[in-house]
């Protein structure tokens, strides 16, 4: 796993634009930056220009993320960032700015303010206790409840009703969307890239 494949650098490369979105594609399994642990409130993003986390706000409610959370590398959503990934049932705290492989079980779509922005739902490639979760449905239905609950309201009391999940699918579509942010990124971000 992140084994790069370019000569040692006396300057550290930017994950972000290095390694590919799929370690596995056949498996399902995305490289994955994680941003933040579940239970915070605290917004950590990559900065794309330099890979560094940085703490973009703290959130406006009591509402915490109920999973951990971060962005595929070499992806660009519609909403001007990395496309977004949620790993659920995560044992141990992860830690942030650190790579990790997560297995697609589905996706989200999610419309944020006006502007698109989806989340691929996943689990650990790497986790056993998590092999014979293959959809996002084997979460249950208070997951879902809780899920859509989470994005509907965590801006409420800073724009109230500006988010709505538009719906839950599965890892065909989570790999079209994928697909998509890949191509996007290549048109919009790879041309600007400077050595």
């Amino acid at each position: 796993m992140a084994n790069l494949e370019q000569a040692p650098s006396r300057t550290m490369p930017n994950l972000l634009h290095v390694l590919p979105a799929f370690a596995d594609e056949d498996g399902l399994r995305l490289n994955t930056i994680v941003e933040l642990n579940s239970n915070t409130i605290n917004k950590y993003e990559l900065i794309t220009e330099t890979g560094h986390l940085k703490l973009d706000r703290v959130g406006y409610s009591s509402l915490a993320y109920p999973f951990a959370y971060g962005c595929i590398p070499r992806t660009w959503d519609e909403d001007g960032d990395p496309l977004d990934i949620e790993i659920v049932n995560v044992t141990e705290p992860l830690i942030p700015g650190s790579i990790v492989e997560a297995r697609i079980i589905g996706i989200m779509t999610f419309d944020d303010g006006g502007e698109v922005d989806d989340k691929v739902i996943a689990v650990l490639a790497d986790d056993k206790r998590l092999d014979h979760i293959i959809s996002f449905e084997q979460l249950g239905d208070h997951w879902l409840k809780e899920t859509q609950y989470y994005w509907e309201h965590y801006k409420d009391l800073k724009k109230p009703g500006s988010c709505s999940v538009n719906g839950f699918y599965g890892p065909k579509k989570a790999v079209e969307i994928i697909k998509e942010c890949e191509s996007r990124y290549l048109s919009e971000i790879e041309p600007r890239l400077v050595d």
